[in-house]
This record gives C-alpha cells, sequence and structure tokens, in this order.
C-alpha cells in the first residue's frame, strides 16, 4: 500500500479498512484527505483478494465533522473548480462495497461521504447533518441528491434549510442508516458484516452493486435491463456454477472470484 498523512490503511485477509486521521481536526475533509482516500478506495479496488471496505474516523468524536472550512474560507470558484472535487467522482465509481462506520458527528462533507458508501452502520453518538447553509453555502458533493433520493423532499428540505444535526436512531427509522450499535461494538460489527459480504461470489457482489446504484441513477426500464444483463452474465462464471452445484449438495459454497 502507499504511504499516506491524513489517512491510516490496513488490510485484514478479505477487507480492506480506512481511517480517516486528522483527530485534533475532527477528521474534517481538506482537499489532501479526500484525495487521499480516493487513492487509496481505487488500490483496494484493484485488489481481486479484497471483497469489502470499511470506512471509518480516528477517535470517537467524529467520523468526519465536515469540510475543512479553514482551507475553503479564501478560496475562488476556480479554485474549488480546480482544487480537488473530481476526488469525489472518483469515490463514487468505486465497484467494491464500501460500509461507513460512522462514529459520532458525520457533518456537511462527513454526511455526504457516509452517503457515497453503501451500507452505514452508525454508532449511538452518531449525528449526522448538512449544516452549510450555517455559513452560507449548501452541499456540494451530493447531499441534497443523497438526502433526497432516501428521505423525501420534505424531510431533506428541513435538513438542508436549518442545518440542524439528526441523531443515528431517527435515520435509522428513516432508512439511511443500516443499524445502530453500541460504540464499543462498532467496529466489530462492521468487521461482521464486511466479511460476510466478502466471502461471496466477488463477480456477483460487484454486479449486485452495479444493479443497485443503477436504481438511483437511471429510470425503470434502463435499471431492469442493467439488473438482466448482469444476471445474465453470471452464468458464464464459475462461481455461478459453484454456488448452484453447492447448493444442491448441500454443503458450503467455495467462490474464487472466476
Amino acid at each position: 500500500m502507499a504511504e499516506y498523512t491524513s489517512i491510516l490503511v490496513e488490510r485484514e485477509e478479505k477487507v480492506g479498512i480506512i481511517t480517516l486521521n486528522r483527530p485534533k481536526e475532527l477528521n474534517a475533509l481538506n482537499f489532501q484527505l479526500v484525495n487521499e482516500l480516493a487513492d487509496a478506495l481505487e488500490e483496494f479496488d484493484r485488489d481481486e483478494a479484497i471483497g469489502c471496505i470499511i470506512l471509518t474516523g480516528s477517535g470517537e468524536k467524529a467520523f468526519a465533522a465536515g469540510a475543512d472550512i479553514k482551507e475553503m474560507a479564501d478560496k475562488s470558484p476556480i479554485d474549488m473548480l480546480l482544487g480537488g472535487f473530481e476526488s469525489w467522482g472518483r469515490i463514487r465509481k468505486i465497484h467494491t462495497p464500501v460500509i461507513a462506520a460512522v462514529n459520532g458527528y458525520a457533518l456537511g462533507g462527513g454526511c455526504e461521504l457516509a452517503m457515497h458508501c453503501d451500507i452505514i452502520l452508525a454508532s449511538e453518538n452518531a449525528r449526522f447533518g448538512q449544516p452549510e447553509i450555517l455559513i452560507g453555502v449548501i452541499p456540494g458533493a451530493g447531499g441534497t441528491q443523497r438526502l433526497a433520493r432516501t428521505l423525501g423532499k420534505y424531510r431533506t428540505m428541513e435538513i438542508v434549510l436549518t442545518g440542524s444535526p439528526i441523531n443515528a436512531k431517527e435515520l435509522e427509522s428513516l432508512g439511511l442508516v443500516n443499524h445502530v450499535v453500541p460504540q464499543s461494538e462498532l467496529m466489530n460489527e462492521a468487521r461482521k458484516l464486511a466479511n460476510k459480504i466478502a466471502g461471496q461470489a466477488p463477480i456477483a457482489v460487484r454486479m449486485a452493486k452495479e444493479a443497485v446504484l443503477s436504481a438511483f441513477e437511471t429510470s425503470l426500464e434502463e435499471g431492469l435491463d442493467i439488473e438482466r444483463k448482469n444476471f445474465f452474465l453470471l452464468f458464464a462464471t464459475e462461481d455461478m456454477r459453484e454456488g448452484m452445484r453447492a447448493f444442491i449438495e448441500k454443503r458450503q459454497a467455495h467462490f474464487q472470484g472466476k
């Protein structure tokens, strides 16, 4: 793995773990961190042995408390355009499933980063929100769009227009957070879930992720076409044969990613 200054990267068998590591700044997202994160995610994505990735923040206070306002305060529109926002697009294109293990604050860019992931686990002390309106701007990394697609217009309007934080339990009831667990169990639960995903047929996992994401980015007809195409293509894989034979023979399947 490459060396990074703003994140920690480790590997546990089939699971890659990335930790945002600016604890003094509550893991605020500056351009360097987001760029390093995109690099690390892409490196894991290229590794055929990695079946799932966990993304979390260092310390118990924050997953990521937002963008680094000190870095952005004097920027021009062109500075923002050229300063690293393309890294968010790179994060969005990761094929390997990513689990956000949210500890503490996930505000602004931190909330948007969690929503870039495929599954969100949150500790009981987690707080989410899009407080950009309080400093005269709006979410810029997908917050308005991803919240609206999950929560609907009216709750999203309240969150974005007031900047008020929301606790993890409420978001669990609204469908944005998968599970809320005690802080002490957050990473253990994330590892359990990641290992379960990583134990499935790798090609099927990636095609399943593509099909689900297409529901948010295409029409129903286009999404159904993508699902059918991926379903049919999986019949060309050795893992499909192994999985069905294992089911018939009532044994554990051994997937090889082929």
